[in-house]
């Protein structure tokens, strides 16, 4: 089966499947959830924000044990070599010769767990391998698996210590997903798992294999012209926001999205229409993933913080100003 033979109803199905695989064992994550599919059907990465204990970590592994793919976890600390990550040559002394050895980025899901507490050494060779999708070591270069998502973490708490990731790094990520608190009846689910006798398994939903057949349907999403053009105006007006009658915010914002934020809003919109089961996008697909690419795309000034803006009031009043379609 191909992505030519399948159905976007059918293609909605399979993905459901999958995604409540995942909910039946983390609770009060869904929309964590919901945007890790989307991620998965674009092939892209995504930065996960959010204070430890909300089930980041889980999310990641019963994601990747329904989908029987392969899943490392990496924990960055200052410490850490580019190798560690990537791989390196050993000597082998049954042939007196050094081979290459993969590293852990060798995966289909690979989490970086607090990807600001290593270098900026390692975080280039981790972003290297999440551009190119591939690994050199020494004079050999191997392919990484298909797919392959990184989906990395940072505490928005305890920054002493860190090295935060460029602004041309983070561009590389898909979304920037802020995970919050579960409500209080998903918390008392969650307490009643552990104080429990056994704790969930993920359950197989579908072939790692099968998702490129599926993430393939994702083009035959129709994208209106009028919603491609509503996307780059939605971007423009992150750099030039005094064209939708926003000139107070000049002051407040450095530099606006790139171009990568018009893209990431187009596959990502073509991807949730997919995941709900709809064969077009409307505005309000663009409208809820606007947030999550653009985040950590725009870099405020001083004056915005002195004034306590934050990036997210800066979107919103972007998504008020730029005329619906």
């Amino acid at each position: 089966m191909d992505s030519q033979t399948l159905s976007v109803d059918a293609t909605a199905a399979r993905l459901g499947e999958i995604q409540r695989a995942v909910s039946d064992v983390v609770v009060g994550q869904d929309e964590l959830i919901q945007s890790m599919m989307v991620a998965l059907v674009c092939r892209g990465h995504v930065l996960l924000e959010g204070v430890p204990g909300l089930a980041k970590t889980l999310t990641v592994r019963t994601l990747a044990g329904a989908l029987q793919g392969r899943f490392q976890r990496l924990q960055f600390t200052p410490d850490l070599l580019p190798a560690d990550v990537t791989g390196t040559m050993v000597f082998d002394p049954k042939t007196s010769e050094f081979v290459p050895h993969q590293g852990p980025v060798f995966a289909n899901l690979v989490l970086a767990d607090e990807i600001n507490r290593a270098p900026a050494k390692v975080q280039s060779a981790l972003l290297e391998a999440m551009e190119e999708r591939q690994v050199t070591i020494g004079d050999a270069t191997f392919q990484l698996p298909d797919p392959f998502v990184v989906l990395a973490t940072q505490n928005p708490i305890e920054q002493e210590g860190t090295y935060p990731l460029p602004e041309a790094q983070l561009d590389r990520f898909l979304f920037k997903i802020v995970v919050d608190y579960p409500s209080q009846d998903d918390e008392l689910r969650v307490l009643e798992y552990h104080l429990g006798d056994r704790f969930p398994e993920p359950s197989p939903a579908a072939q790692v294999s099968e998702l490129n057949d599926l993430a393939g349907v994702a083009g035959q999403v129709h994208l209106d012209q009028r919603i491609k053009t509503y996307i780059v105006r939605l971007v423009n007006a992150t750099r030039r926001p005094a064209e939708v009658g926003l000139g107070d915010l000049v002051p407040l914002l450095g530099f606006g999205a790139s171009p990568r934020a018009s893209i990431a809003l187009g596959i990502g919109s073509r991807a949730l229409a997919l995941v709900r089961g709809r064969a077009f996008v409307t505005p309000e697909d663009v409208k809820e993933l606007a947030p999550a690419v653009l985040r950590h795309r725009l870099v405020l000034t001083y004056e915005a913080e002195a004034e306590g803006v934050s990036v997210e009031d800066i979107i919103d009043r972007v998504l008020l100003a730029v005329e619906v379609p």
